[in-house]
């Protein structure tokens, strides 16, 4: 009995010597992936970190002895519970989710997208999306062989709504992402235009609040609107990006398809302990989110004073702000031991932007000290 054919060696018949590995990955890689280059995160060592839209303060210190008794009770022996139940019911309590609409857990919103995605991709099936927006959408399509549909914000970055749902007609998305506020932009599209993509788009629309704390509007409490609509969340940006812990919510019959991709035992036990006791009480998330939203301001007051800069308004953590030359302001701050996002290059609507997280005040001193003497 013959078994399936093993793939063609790149090695030629009577060569002597050993095929690289180069070889081997030439022949069996997917070439759009072999064009690829890996998602790189900066290091930051002796940085102060200003790029990656984190929470910069640590846990208050009554919640920091909370997690710690809880993750000392966790039986790391056992397998974690594979529906993260206790989790469920931590963001259920806090969010006010209702009953009749379903969770589903990962390990960060970038695992929700990959599942969502891969869930979707049928063959010859598109993602529509609005550009420029978060990365990880475009490349999720990639992977899973999706078709990709791009359409421009307008020049203010606002949606381009009849853009939008012109592309809808032609093009008829199994899947459509919206990040609400807006990643790397910072702005909230308006709720109208929203709700006109998902009355219009055939299929999945994907609200992606990641910075719902940040911001003055949410769907979450219009899920049972839109039988379309789903919201993906991330408790990343209030102070526990270290955990990484994804939710989205949706009606039952989505979340019963998407969790049939879902890895068993995807979100680790120690995860799950954390976002219940981090969840018992979420005063310190409030008092830390209302913090950055008053650094923010203050950055955005004096990015506005700087000569040669537009500031776009944001509700998010971080802020977009256009300079004269985006590259040597990046390698100036970065001289001066501050990190932040260099956006040129990235999409013809973000020439010349730097993307910059709140910090401590202290961090936003030095941030503000170091753009004033860039600028002299």
């Amino acid at each position: 009995m013959t078994g399936p054919s093993p793939v063609s060696s790149p090695r030629k018949r009577g060569e002597g010597r050993a095929p690289s590995a180069a070889g081997f990955v030439a022949a069996v890689v997917r070439p759009e992936i072999r064009a690829l280059s890996a998602y790189a995160v900066a290091r930051a060592e002796g940085m102060i970190k200003l790029d990656a839209m984190e929470n910069p303060y640590p846990l208050p210190a009554g919640v920091r002895t909370r997690l710690s008794e809880a993750l000392a009770r966790v039986p790391i022996n056992r397998y974690p519970d594979g529906g993260a139940h206790a989790a469920k019911g931590a963001l259920r309590r806090v969010f006010s989710i209702p009953v009749d609409q379903d969770l589903l857990l990962a390990n960060g919103s970038d695992e929700l997208i990959q599942i969502i995605t891969s869930a979707l991709a049928c063959p010859g099936a598109a993602m529509l999306v609005p550009e420029p927006s978060f990365v990880m959408y475009r490349m999720n399509a990639l992977y899973a062989g999706m078709r990709f549909i791009g359409v421009p914000l307008g020049d203010d970055f606002r949606l381009d709504r009849a853009a939008m749902l012109a592309a809808i007609e032609r093009e008829r998305p199994a899947l459509v992402y919206l990040a609400y506020p807006n990643n790397p932009t910072g702005n909230l599209f308006a709720a109208s235009d929203v709700e006109a993509v998902l009355r219009a788009a055939p299929g999945l629309v994907v609200v992606d609040e990641a910075y719902y704390a940040f911001a003055d509007a949410s769907f979450l409490p219009r899920v049972a609107e839109f039988a379309n609509l789903l919201v993906l969340r991330t408790v990343s940006k209030v102070g526990m990006a270290g955990i990484r812990l994804g939710y989205a919510v949706a009606a039952p019959e989505w979340i019963a398809e998407l969790n049939k991709v879902r890895q068993p035992y995807n979100v680790n036990a120690l995860t799950q302990a954390a976002a219940e006791a981090l969840l018992t009480d979420t005063g310190w998330i409030a008092e830390q989110a209302a913090a950055i939203r008053t650094g923010r301001a203050r950055i955005e007051t004096e990015l506005k004073r700087l000569p040669g800069t537009t500031v776009f308004p944001t509700q998010t953590n971080f802020v977009l702000v256009r300079v004269t030359d985006a590259n040597e302001m990046f390698e100036g701050l970065k001289a001066r031991c501050i990190l932040v996002k260099n956006l040129h290059g990235w999409h013809p609507l973000l020439a010349n932007c730097l993307r910059i997280t709140v910090g401590t005040t202290e961090e936003n001193d030095l941030l503000l000290a170091a753009l004033n003497e860039l600028n002299r």
